[in-house]
């Protein structure tokens, strides 16, 4: 060994990739809690011990989706929601997204925000994807919201199995994406909280179109098959 090499640190172990934080003690807000999309969300985490608020332009059917949700969940506004929440999950619809966002530029700054918007048309020949302006939605929030920390999950969720309460498992993956590599590792965490799921990392928002893109394409497969068919990643 010579002089230079006796003073070198050993190189460090690789980190596993499925060693996540503890997400357990995080306040989760869902902006659109009172749709499908939105309400599975907030009953599967509350569901898995998190305290959720669910958030509405009235905050009375918010109040109202709460209570039939059970499980602890509060309905606030959406400014109440944003505020009191950690994590905050933006579950609107596609043709509100901008609107809602910019709205609560404020109350969202310095939140982590996991946007799983999914910008679709509908014709006769099915579901198709639009594409935004930015390149995705996630890519439109993080556009409007430059003080908080953007991620895109959850897009490819069956909003039925979510609110099925005798389901107790849902076996799927979540693709997360995100500029931040610790940020999405929260989301993956709190994926991972709902049995059956696992969060896995998936890139940069850039890339985030073909993701929310992808559910056209599920719901093709679901009409073919009546089904509520997911998304399993293989050899991970």
């Amino acid at each position: 060994m010579t002089s230079t090499d006796a003073g070198a640190a050993a190189p460090k172990p690789a980190k596993d990739p499925w060693e996540l934080p503890d997400v357990s003690g995080l306040v989760v807000g869902v902006l659109g809690g009172t749709g499908d999309q939105g309400r599975g969300l907030a009953y599967r985490l509350a569901r898995a011990g998190h305290k959720v608020i669910i958030g509405s332009r009235a905050a009375e059917r918010a109040e109202t989706a709460a209570e039939e949700l059970g499980h602890g969940i509060v309905g606030l506004d959406n400014s109440g929601c944003a505020r009191e929440s950690d994590v905050v999950i933006v579950a609107v619809p596609w043709d509100g997204h901008a609107a809602t966002l910019t709205a609560l530029r404020e109350e969202l700054a310095g939140k982590l925000v996991v946007d799983c918007v999914n910008p679709l048309g509908f014709d006769k020949k099915g579901a198709y994807a639009l594409v935004p302006e930015e390149g995705s939605a996630a890519e439109q929030a993080a556009a409007l919201l430059p003080d908080s920390r953007v991620t895109a999950a959850f897009h490819h969720l069956s909003a039925v199995l979510l609110q099925d309460p005798a389901i107790e498992k849902i076996d799927t993956d979540v693709m997360v994406l995100g500029e931040s590599r610790a940020d999405c590792e929260i989301v993956q965490a709190l994926a991972a909280r709902i049995p059956g799921m696992r969060g896995v990392f998936a890139g940069r928002l850039r890339n985030a179109h073909q993701v929310e893109s992808l559910v056209a394409n599920l719901i093709s497969v679901n009409r073919r098959y009546k089904a509520h068919a997911g998304i399993r990643l293989t050899d991970i």
